[in-house]
């Protein structure tokens, strides 16, 4: 039998021998792929799980555990808290574009209520308390939270603001050590056993197998160097993750995050992607990234950030990673923070501020012109701009770029300014077009017979925006269409 050299697809007339059948094979053991398991086996389908590591899990169980979900949860309702699909549907065309796949928003939209509802049938826990304050994520096991800058410029006069990151619960929280991601995968690992879903793991699979038909009917993998080939007599699902620890794909698509850390596992290697593209599948927004921006949001909010002139270029009160994206992408990755004494001192005492991402100002000054000389920027660039930001800030006001009333006060007495050039990490968003069902889409359109995909490896709700919850959210939404089609075909 061919080894798993290339990740050109295999005829099955090759395969002299199969090492595991199932009816459903799912490659990848994270949001996606149990999701898809799921509802696979409990459309009576015998489902194996390819895992490449030695547990499950993938990114999402040590990520912070957003799942962006909306449109009148159960919970955002018990919290008091108004939405509708159409009112999600508006802020996300609006957030995640240009480009975005406005049939699948739609769907997502009208689908969250039900799929709320499915994730806590699973198991997954949800404490009915929301978290207003900026910051990361909530701080303790609150279940609600903005996480998109639906209540930030512009968003907040484009669509009624309604927080949509929905949060399992976990005790003992620290972020950026111990998260919520844990708390959402841990019940679907444990429904997934429960209905009888195998698992392998220590499986790094290589290539799809095909039969006459061009119909996906299996993959070759390695295990521990030897091939193993898997038949799956209905259809093979990949959530193999992003490809964001692939420096080839990365240079080529996305090589604004060269040289940056990425956000992401590094199983997250496209293998999925590459394997389906050997098959003539379409991809989408392979440019896009979605960009981590390593700075306290207790002390943004209370700052002002510039750019490498001196100006300031983005509400700080919005959504972090929508700050990542702007400096980085249209930036060029430059980005300075300046506050004053008074300001720091009160962000960082606040119960949400976040020691993970506390350092020392770089530059201090008593005058705004005294600190734009040591920061190196041409003269009056800096001054304007604190100028015109105090001027109108007298007034609660920032008429430029929108940031909320609550968080606008003047910049006086001594100033700081905290140099944020690279400090900005990221995980790519585009991949595999898929449909509503979650069928892989040939370059003609029509879906690859016997092969769907979810999560990460596709191009989901995201084109060049990004919220935080998006990837959990899709990846699950659509793993359990890509389950459901996987058996039914």
């Amino acid at each position: 039998m061919a080894e798993a050299s290339t990740v050109r697809p295999l005829r099955a007339d090759k395969v002299t021998s199969w090492d595991h059948r199932a009816d459903v094979v799912v490659a990848g053991y994270g949001i996606a792929g149990v999701c898809a398991a799921i509802e696979a086996a409990r459309a009576d389908a015998d489902v194996l799980i390819l895992e490449r590591t030695g547990g499950w899990g993938g990114a999402a169980a040590i990520s912070g555990g957003f799942i962006y979900l909306g449109g009148g949860t159960p919970l955002q309702q018990a919290l008091g808290f108004a939405d509708t699909p159409e009112n999600m549907e508006t802020f996300l065309l609006a957030a995640l574009g240009p480009g975005v796949d406005k049939t699948k928003i739609a769907d997502y939209c009208r689908g969250s209520v039900e799929h709320y509802n499915w994730l806590v049938a699973c198991g997954v826990p949800f404490r009915a308390a929301f978290w207003g304050e900026p910051g990361w994520e909530p701080p303790h096991d609150e279940g609600l939270m903005y996480s998109g800058g639906e209540n930030a410029a512009p968003f907040n006069t484009i669509a009624t603001p309604a927080p949509r990151g929905h949060v399992p619960q976990l005790a003992d929280k620290r972020i950026g050590q111990k998260s919520g991601g844990y708390m959402l995968m841990k019940p679907l690992a444990d429904t997934a056993a429960e209905l009888g879903v195998r698992v392998k793991y220590d499986m790094r699979i290589g290539r799809l197998i095909v039969d006459e038909d061009d119909r996906v009917v299996g993959v070759l993998a390695r295990r521990y160097g030897k091939p193993v080939a898997v038949r799956a007599e209905r259809g093979v699902v990949l959530a193999t993750g992003s490809f964001a620890y692939h420096k080839g794909m990365v240079e080529k698509y996305a090589p604004r995050l060269l040289g940056r850390p990425a956000a992401a596992i590094e199983e997250h290697d496209g293998i999925g992607i590459r394997m389906a593209q050997s098959l003539g599948a379409e991809l989408a927004h392979m440019d896009a990234t979605e960009v981590a921006f390593f700075g306290d949001p207790q002390v943004l909010v209370r700052g002002i950030l510039v750019n490498g002139r001196g100006q300031r270029y983005i509400p700080e009160d919005t959504y972090p990673g929508r700050i990542g994206q702007a400096t980085l992408i249209q930036q060029d990755n430059q980005a300075y923070l300046v506050i004053d004494e008074a300001a720091n001192e009160a962000a960082l005492t606040t119960e949400t501020s976040t020691p993970f991402f506390r350092r020392p100002p770089t530059w201090v000054a008593e005058t705004a012109a005294e600190l734009e000389a040591e920061m190196g920027l041409p003269d009056q660039a800096l001054q304007t701009t604190v100028s015109s930001y105090n001027l109108h800030a007298a007034a609660g006001e920032d008429p430029l770029l929108g940031k909320k009333p609550e968080w606008v006060r003047p910049l006086s007495g001594p100033l700081a300014a905290f140099d944020m050039r690279g400090l900005t990490a990221g995980f790519t968003l585009g991949g595999l077009c898929t449909d509503l069902d979650s069928r892989v889409l040939h370059v003609t359109g029509a879906p690859i017979a016997g092969l769907f995909a979810a999560g990460r490896c596709t191009s989901g709700l995201c084109a060049s925006g990004y919220v935080s919850g998006a990837s959990l959210g899709d990846g699950s939404f659509y793993g359990r269409r890509a389950g459901i089609a996987a058996a039914k075909n």
